[in-house]
Formats: structure tokens, C-alpha cells, sequence
């Protein structure tokens, strides 16, 4: 008898195929789930990570924010997704970005190809993080810098207000608008996925050092820092 799938956890098919099926609301409830301070965020993960002139990967890139503000923090800027119809909106916002459709589990470029990379609310929804993180790894050069946006579980004052706005309004919010069902789908990913320690440690496994994170929106989002190591870590 098959097992029933882990709460909070899809398979690359499910994954992909949920993604393309929210692109029509993605943005909007994006803005919706987060007051309006996902930008922000993103904003402070690329320039955390890019320098002006750099080879920049932005992987599990969505509709494309993060890219556009790799991009504006100086970087020459892939994004990379592997649902099309996220892609075809990303495509729409900017033609100076070169956007690639691609498995962050299996990134088709050769090592060491880029000198940042980003990811942004991508890495939850991976089958096996660690794979993806040492898939960055490889992609960046020695010394070559990761930023990671995350939602996480708040351990503060904000731990009431994230139990009713993620477990209640948000899920009750996607099933209000067309397209917006699989977002019932996330307070289980959040719950299953590493707290910000567990993350830093499984960067560490991946090849990363020097990692750092921070705490953004009253503990709901963690944002991570981290340099690869001189060699590559474990496949």
C-alpha cells in the first residue's frame, strides 16, 4: 500500500504543477500574505548577496521579483523555474533578465558559473533541500555569495497573529480567489521546514560557511547569508 504524502510536502510534478496554477494570483497574494514587505525583503536579500558586474543565479525564481531586484542591485541576472506559466509572467515583467526553465535540483550550469545566487520562498518547496543547497553551491565560484528568503516559524510575540493569519487567513483567502486553492498547501510546508538553525547547519553540510541570518517581519521571515566554501560539499 502507498503511503499518503507528507503533510506540507508535494513531489516535483505537485509542486510544479500547483505554481502553475496560482501565476494568475501569485503577485497579488504574495503582497496579500505579507502586508505588502515581500519587496522589501527581496530587496535586502539581493543586496546582501550581489555586487555590481556579477554572474547573479536567482533559482526557484516564480514570477520573477527577486531577479528584478538582483538586477537592480548591479548583477547580470538568470532566473530559473521550472514552472512555465511563472515563467511566461517573469519573462513579461523584464527582457534584460535571461530566464531559464530548470530543476534547482539539477541546475544546468557548469560549476562555478555564477558569483551570487538568491532564492526566494523557493527552497521549502524542494523535495530535498540539502540536494538544492549543494546544487547552489556547486553553480557558485569559490567565495562566491548566497542569500535565501524564507518564512519561518516565529517563536515571539508574533507567534498568535502568524497561527491565525497563516493557518486561517491566508488558506481561507486562496480558496476566495481563482487559482489561489493550493495555498492551503503552505502552513504545512512552513511547519515541516527547518528553523533557521537547522538551515544554517544544512548550508554548512552543503559546502556553505560564514552563515549568518536574520529575522525579518517580526520573526515570520529568515533571511540567510552564506559564502561558498573553497570545496564543494557533499552531493
Amino acid at each position: 500500500m502507498s503511503q499518503a504524502p507528507e503533510p506540507g510536502r508535494l513531489d516535483p510534478d505537485g509542486v510544479r504543477d500547483m505554481f502553475d496554477r496560482i501565476t494568475p494570483v501569485y503577485d497579488l497574494m504574495n503582497r496579500v500574505m505579507t502586508l505588502g514587505l515581500d519587496r522589501r525583503w527581496r530587496r535586502l536579500a539581493a543586496t546582501a548577496a550581489v555586487q555590481p558586474g556579477d554572474r547573479v543565479l536567482d533559482a526557484c525564481c516564480g514570477t520573477g521579483d527577486l531577479a528584478l531586484a538582483d538586477l537592480a542591485a548591479g548583477g547580470a541576472v538568470t532566473g530559473l523555474d521550472f514552472s512555465p506559466r511563472m515563467l511566461e509572467r517573469a519573462r513579461a515583467k523584464s527582457t534584460a533578465v535571461e530566464w531559464v526553465r530548470g530543476d534547482a535540483l539539477a541546475l544546468p550550469f557548469a560549476d562555478g558559473a555564477f558569483d551570487a545566487a538568491t532564492v526566494g520562498f523557493g527552497v521549502r518547496n524542494l523535495s530535498d533541500l540539502e540536494r538544492g543547497l549543494c546544487e547552489l553551491r556547486r553553480v557558485l565560484r569559490p567565495g562566491g555569495r548566497l542569500a535565501c528568503l524564507e518564512i519561518t516559524r516565529p517563536r515571539g510575540v508574533l507567534r498568535p497573529f502568524f497561527g491565525v493569519w497563516f493557518e486561517g487567513v491566508v488558506p481561507l483567502l486562496g480558496r476566495l480567489i481563482p487559482g489561489g486553492e493550493a495555498y492551503a498547501y503552505l502552513p504545512a510546508s512552513v511547519r515541516r521546514f527547518p528553523g533557521p538553525e537547522e538551515l544554517a547547519a544544512i548550508c554548512a553540510r552543503a559546502g556553505f560557511s560564514q552563515i549568518r541570518w536574520r529575522m525579518l517581519g517580526g520573526g515570520i521571515v529568515a533571511l540567510h547569508t552564506a559564502v561558498a566554501e573553497e570545496t564543494l560539499g557533499v552531493s
